[in-house]
C-alpha cells in the first residue's frame, strides 16, 4: 500500500508523511533550539492534532529514555545525545518507512540497546526500515536482508541469516566489521608514575557540576581510551584538557612542567567529533600541511605520506567539504598527525568508518604512540579500543570511576561494558 502511494508522489516534500530520515550528522537536521520542540517539530510541521502530538511525544520520550534531556538546549548536548534527539524526532513522526544513516555512530551501549528494542517494535508494526551502517553486530536478529555496496553498486543481496554465517575473513575482505570478543591487542609496560598529571579538574555550568576529577595520572606515550555513556563528560574532559573551556579549573603537568589553560593549546591538538568545524583549507593536501613546520620543499612530501597512510592520497586536490563524512574524519586525523603536538585528543575518530579505514586510523594512532605522543581516544567503538588503546579511563557523571592498564580485571570490566555488540 505504501509503495503504491509513493509511486504517485512527484514532489520531495510529499514524502514527509511516509519517510522519516536520521542523518549521519544529526546537527544538520535540527530546526529548533530545544530538545522538546525538536522532537515534535516534524509532527507540528505536518499539522497533526495537538493531543496526538503530545501523545507521540510522551511515548517517544519513554521509549528512548529521554527524560533527562528534556528542556535542554540542543547546543549543550553531547554528540550522542544529539543523535538520540534526531532519532526521537523521527520516532515521533511514526512514518511507514524509516531511513537511518549510521544511527549508532555516536551512541553508547545502553542507547543502542534501546534502539534495538525500538526497531523490533517498528518491525512488529509492519514498518520498513533501511539502515546504512558499519557497526553491524547490533543488527543481528533485527535485519532480515543485507545489501552490500561496492563502487556505488549492489555487489551482494543476501538474506541476513546467510550473511551472519559468513566467515570472519570474508567480512574483513569486504571491509566490514565482525562479531568478536573484546580482547585488546595493544600492550604497555607498567610505569610507576605517569608523566601527565591532572589536578583539580572541575567545571560547573548553571550550578551543575559537569566535570570533577581531583587527580588523574596518565603514562606518557599511552593511548588512552576515554569511555562512558553519552553525557558522562568525556568531551568536556577533553576540551578542558586542551584548554578550550576558559571557565574550567584545574592544573595539567606534563614532563614536570605545569601548563596554564592558555598554554595547553600549544601542547595539545584535538580532533573534534564534528570535524566540519576544523577543516579550513581549499584542498586536502593544504589541510594536511597546515601544521607542518618544515622547509617548503619537504612539507608537501611529508603531508602526502600521511595522506597515503590514511588512504587519502587520491583525493589530495579535492576540497575537504566535498568528501564523505568518513573521509573528512580522516583528513582531520591527518592534520593531527602532522601537527607535532605532544598530546593529541580524538573525539569519536572512527565515527562512520568501515573496518579497513578503522584499522588505518588505529595504525596511525599506534605510530604516533611510537613517536612518544600521548593520546586520548574518546570512543564507543570496541574494535578501535581493542586495536590500539593500551590504557583506559572510564567516566560517569563527570567523574573518573575506573582507569588503568589491560590487566585481567580491567579487561573484563570493559568487555562487560561492550557486551552485546
Amino acid at each position: 500500500m505504501v509503495l503504491s502511494v509513493l509511486t504517485d508522489i512527484s514532489a520531495l516534500y510529499e514524502l514527509a508523511p511516509y519517510v522519516g530520515s536520521v542523518f549521519q550528522h544529526p546537527k544538520s537536521q535540527f530546526y529548533t533550539l530545544l530538545t522538546d520542540t525538536e522532537i515534535v517539530f516534524a509532527c507540528e510541521n505536518l499539522g497533526l492534532d495537538r493531543g496526538d502530538i503530545l501523545s507521540r511525544f510522551e511515548k517517544t520520550v519513554t521509549a528512548l529514555h529521554l527524560e533527562k534531556l528534556l528542556g535542554k538546549s540542543l547546543f549543550a548536548l553531547s554528540g550522542g545525545e544529539k543523535q538520540k534527539i534526531a532519532c526521537a524526532s523521527v520516532c515521533a513522526l511514526m512514518p511507514d518507512i524509516f531511513v537511518l544513516d549510521e544511527p549508532t555512530s555516536n551512541l553508547d551501549i545502553g542507547t543502542i540497546r534501546d534502539m534495538q528494542a525500538i526497531l523490533m517494535d517498528w518491525k512488529r508494526q509492519g514498518k520498513t526500515i533501511i539502515i546504512a551502517e558499519h557497526r553491524l553486530a547490533w543488527l543481528c536478529g533485527i535485519a532480515d536482508r543485507v545489501l552490500y555496496f561496492q563502487a556505488g553498486e549492489i555487489a551482494l543481496d543476501i538474506a541476513a541469516e546467510r550473511f551472519w554465517a559468513l566467515p570472519v575473513d570474508e567480512f574483513h575482505r569486504m571491509g566490514l566489521r565482525t562479531f568478536c570478543e573484546f580482547s585488546p591487542a595493544a600492550k604497555l609496560g607498567q610505569i610507576d608514575s605517569g608523566n601527565l598529571e591532572l589536578f583539580g579538574f572541575r567545571y560547573e555550568q548553571k550550578n551543575e557540576i559537569i566535570l570533577d576529577i581531583p587527580q588523574l595520572s596518565i603514562p606518557k606515550g599511552a593511548i588512552v581510551a576515554v569511555l562512558g555513556n553519552n553525557g558522562a563528560g568525556k568531551t568536556t574532559f577533553a576540551r578542558s584538557l586542551c584548554g578550550l573551556i576558559k571557565k574550567a579549573k584545574g592544573t595539567l603537568c606534563f614532563d614536570g612542567k605545569e601548563y596554564a589553560p592558555e598554554q595547553r593549546m600549544g601542547l595539545c591538538y584535538m580532533v573534534m567529533q564534528d570535524v566540519n568545524h576544523q577543516l579550513f583549507s581549499e584542498s586536502v593536501l593544504d589541510e594536511a600541511m597546515l601544521g607542518i613546520k618544515a622547509l617548503p620543499e619537504s612539507r608537501e612530501a611529508m603531508a602526502e605520506q600521511v595522506l597515503s597512510d590514511l588512504d587519502l592520497l587520491d583525493c589530495k586536490d579535492a576540497h575537504p567539504m566535498s568528501l564523505s563524512g568518513g573521509q573528512r574524519q580522516r583528513v582531520a586525523i591527518a592534520g593531527a598527525i602532522t601537527s607535532h603536538k605532544e598530546i593529541i585528543v580524538f573525539d569519536e575518530p572512527t565515527s562512520g568508518l568501515d573496518y579497513r579505514h578503522m584499522q588505518e586510523v588505529a595504525s596511525s594512532i599506534r605510530k604516533l604512540s611510537d613517536m612518544g605522543k600521548t593520546q586520548f581516544v574518546i570512543t564507543h567503538d570496541p574494535d578501535l579500543v581493542a586495536a590500539c588503546c593500551n590504557y583506559f579511563v572510564f567516566m560517569e557523571a563527570g567523574k573518573v570511576v575506573c582507569s588503568g592498564y589491560w590487566n585481567e580485571t580491567n579487561q573484563k570490566y570493559i568487555a562487560d561494558y561492550f557486551s552485546g555488540l
